[in-house]
């Protein structure tokens, strides 16, 4: 072991040492994003570990996750570390825009929001010597070496909450040479939090520490309605009643490259249901607004969803371009097929809104790390998640749940069910964050509890 840890260091000074040396060209590539509209072009500073709000004073909790889906597992933990410490500042930072852009109007005002600092000794230096934070709470499979090793160094408690790990990830860090620098990082946490039982089994073998290790279950089954606003309101409610006399379905979090197979089976879907409307929401915005710009071109009545423009009669493909809305879009729906599965190296994407709002369910079968998901409710209910293996199946699908109203309304109760029975127990089992204040009144420790193990570390304020 002493071996182990030694060439563990060994491995973090040599990487500690490239991204020293790279960070001129790490912070040309940052600039290069902001030109691409990938970073903020005013806050890009906070990339560098510079702050942009000033530190309040009074202990820190630094929650940190990479992007909307992450971003949004942590909110119902984050609201209970408010609610729970009132006296704690809660710092939140994202890496992506599309996170930005939704969770800063949806976060608690009282939040701290930053982007997240880039993984150079100089941005993460700069970053923990400002913020200093008490503990590092880190969700799902943020493993950078110079913040994990940084932090331990300062005395910084570490968690990862929904904790997990790729398949591919997986094979890199087992080969021999990286093995042990993995090692070293995971030994500094003090709690791990997999999503799943074959997550957990993945950081076991590759050397977490067994006694840090504790079952909560997917944080992505209690992700908060974050509603919208007045005017979204509005609009949703008008979308509802253009399409209640059509047959709808939606293919969301579509990614590149999966386009052609939705358009493709909306062209057989066409052809024997003529009222049909397929509502298509890419992943990216922007990608949805070059999908709307093309089938403009070969003829197609196409409406953008932020433009707010009513369905015309011969409408039948609605594009969403906007962040935020899917759990209330799913709702117009009784039918949702879910996106960045359907080809190979996809991952997919969270399954669990669409079954709460009662859609009907579908999903391709490259979906990486939800395979627990759905593992998990095709177990409670066959008929709660129908996996398709392409186009082809795709359309047969979609043809017998439009044309037997019996089955589509089995599928969707089945999906309801599976998705309630497996949210309900997450409500008390999963991690949260409480405070015990001292016969002064005073916070003397954090602890983050899992109630089904009675797991728990303490920080000393």
């Amino acid at each position: 072991m002493a071996y182990s840890t030694k060439k563990g260091l060994l491995l973090y000074n040599a990487y500690r040492t490239i991204t020293y040396t790279l960070s001129p060209l790490i912070r040309l590539h940052l600039r290069w994003r902001i030109f691409q509209g990938l970073d903020h072009r005013s806050r890009w500073p906070e990339r560098l570990g510079r702050p942009s709000v000033p530190r309040r004073p009074g202990p820190l909790v630094w929650f940190h996750a990479v992007s909307l889906g992450e971003g949004m597992s942590a909110v119902p933990v984050i609201r209970e570390c408010v609610r729970k410490m009132p006296n704690v500042n809660v710092l939140m930072t994202i890496t992506t825009m599309s996170a930005f852009e939704v969770l800063r109007n949806w976060l608690p005002s009282e939040i701290i929001f930053q982007f997240s600092p880039l993984d150079t000794p100089g941005s993460i230096d700069s970053f923990l010597h400002y913020w200093k934070p008490k503990a590092i709470v880190l969700m799902e499979s943020e493993l950078w070496p110079n913040l994990i090793m940084h932090a331990s160094k300062n005395g910084i408690t570490l968690a990862l909450l929904n904790a997990r790990m790729s398949e591919k990830s997986f094979e890199i860090w087992s080969r021999p040479v990286l093995l042990p620098l993995i090692s070293l990082m995971l030994s500094k946490f003090s709690l791990i939090a997999p999503l799943s039982t074959e997550q957990g089994i993945r950081f076991q073998l590759l050397q977490a520490p067994p006694g840090i290790i504790s079952f909560s279950g997917d944080l992505k089954y209690v992700i908060e309605d974050f509603g919208v606003n007045g005017r979204g309101r509005k609009s949703i409610d008008d979308l509802r009643s253009q399409l209640t006399h059509k047959q709808v379905w939606m293919a969301s979090s579509i990614h590149r490259g999966e386009q052609e197979i939705i358009l493709g089976v909306h062209t057989t879907l066409m052809q024997l249901l003529p009222n049909i409307v397929t509502i298509i929401a890419p992943r990216h915005p922007q990608h949805g607004r070059e999908i709307a710009k093309k089938l403009e071109k070969e003829g197609h009545n196409v409406i953008l969803r932020s433009q707010h423009k009513k369905l015309k009669p011969d409408t039948n493909i609605y594009v969403v371009d906007t962040l935020g809305e899917l759990r209330h879009l799913y709702m117009l729906t009784p039918i949702a097929v879910i996106g960045g599965s359907f080809l190979p190296r996809s991952t997919g994407h969270n399954i669990s809104e669409a079954a709460s709002a009662g859609c009907a369910v579908l999903t391709g079968s490259h979906i990486g790390h939800f395979s627990h998901m759905v593992l998990e409710m095709q177990r409670l209910s066959p008929l709660s998640i129908l996996q398709v293996s392409g186009k082809i199946e795709l359309e047969k699908t979609l043809i017998q749940l439009f044309t037997n109203a019996t089955l589509l309304e089995a599928h969707r109760i089945a999906a309801k069910e599976a998705f309630s029975r497996l949210s309900s127990d997450i409500v008390t089992n999963v991690l949260f964050i409480y405070w015990k204040p001292t016969t002064n009144l005073t916070i003397n420790s954090i602890q983050f509890v899992e109630l089904s193990s009675s797991h728990q570390f303490n920080l000393k304020m």
